[in-house]
């Protein structure tokens, strides 16, 4: 029988599809001490080695369980918490979605396998919001398999939650945002966390609003953590000719819809007579406002990131800024693989919430326990008003 170890102090974490670390600095940031991290893109690899963290570099599908347990020093058991966020573009809103059909959706699977062997205390898996709607299709090798009504499978996340279920681990999740925790960006993100010894987890309540009396409570702006990088924003992506013509006429905060009726069809191309709100053409951002979810180019046609003020995309620094990296932290590879990093990690200030509330289940912190309720019911009607900020429970 696997006999649990650790002591109560000990705040021990394993990291897989560690990106750039946006997760894990997040979790650093919030007291917990990531051990290792894992990955398969040589630059993800290079910039976690360049910044001073220990990494298992390769292929999940090709990695034990017993080489993270080893690496780190650690056995079955004892580690406190396993974080990861399996590749997620196959579960994507945007484009199509294959779910279980494209390869990288299987990796979900690769991180319950690595679950099960370490059976560490606690575990986060973060995703695309997608992957809450994301079916699982079967691919039939044969004619009676298409027939056969057992291979209608359901969606990603019954799968997943019911494989956690039968690993005995309790689960909760929702779809956290950004914003909503003090980071100046709207991003949503699923987020799923697992306690093996039935725990009271939860996920972390909002701290920052649209709409407060204290302003160190209010949502960020990028205006805060950018302005004074307007003329020396080190390396950055250029806009073609073009496109920077036009960006020219669209004012701060602004987008097509602003551009001269007289060029709208020269400048919108074949997309003029699509439907959709087509909000990320030409999109300006504003200084008063916190960003849209950064994406992995700011300078594509449909998701374009301009500058408030100049006519060029966010560079590296602004990305890293907005996702709350530290400034010394190293991007390495080329610009395209730096702002691919920067794009795809979770924002620092949302790790640190999601660190704070497991270790608040930890030490058994996190509620007042009160008799009942005085007054009225005004108690409850806040935790609905915060929940309808950002915070939605799985069952």
């Amino acid at each position: 029988m696997l006999r649990f170890a650790g002591t109560p102090d000990n705040r021990k974490v394993i990291s897989m599809f560690s990106g750039a670390m946006g997760l894990d600095l997040g979790l650093i940031r919030s007291g917990l001490d990531v051990v290792i991290g894992q990955d398969l893109d040589k630059f993800c690899v290079e910039t976690m080695k360049k910044n001073g963290h220990s990494v298992l570099e390769g292929d999940i599908r090709n990695i034990q369980a017993d080489d993270f347990l080893q690496l780190s020093g650690m056995r079955r058991g004892e580690p406190f918490l396993i974080c990861g966020g399996p590749p997620c573009q196959s579960f994507s809103t945007a484009g199509k979605r294959l779910g279980i059909n494209d390869p990288r959706g299987s990796l979900f699977m690769e991180f319950i396998r690595m679950i099960d062997y370490i059976r560490p205390r606690f575990f986060i898996m973060e995703n695309v919001k997608g992957i809450m709607s994301a079916p699982l299709k079967h691919v039939p090798t044969t004619e009676k398999d298409e027939d056969d009504p057992e291979q209608k499978l359901g969606t990603v996340l019954e799968v997943i939650l019911s494989k956690f279920a039968q690993l005995g681990y309790k689960t909760v999740y929702g779809l956290l945002d950004a914003v909503n925790y003090g980071v100046p960006q709207f991003r949503e993100r699923f987020v799923l966390v697992g306690s093996r010894d039935n725990e009271n987890i939860f996920l972390p309540m909002p701290t920052h609003f649209q709409m407060h009396q204290s302003k160190e409570y209010r949502w960020h702006v990028i205006g805060d953590v950018i302005r004074d990088l307007e003329d020396n924003c080190g390396p950055c992506q250029t806009f073609s000719p073009e496109r920077a013509r036009f960006l020219d006429l669209v004012p701060e905060g602004g987008n097509w819809r602003d551009l001269p009726p007289n060029i709208l069809r020269e400048a919108m191309g074949g997309a003029y007579a699509s439907g959709g709100g087509k909000v990320g053409f030409y999109r300006r951002l504003a200084y008063n406002q916190p960003s849209p979810t950064l994406t992995t180019s700011p300078m594509q046609k449909a998701t374009m990131l301009c500058h408030p003020k100049k006519t060029r995309p966010l560079s590296i620094k602004e990305y890293a800024r907005i996702q709350q990296f530290p400034e010394e932290w190293v991007f390495c590879g080329n610009l395209a693989a730096q702002y691919r990093q920067v794009g795809n990690a979770v924002p620092i200030g949302l790790a640190y919430a999601i660190g704070r509330a497991i270790q608040a289940t930890a030490d058994n912190s996190a509620e007042i326990m009160t008799k009942r309720f005085r007054g009225t019911s005004v108690h409850q009607k806040l935790k609905d008003a915060m929940e309808l900020g950002g915070v939605s429970y799985g069952d």
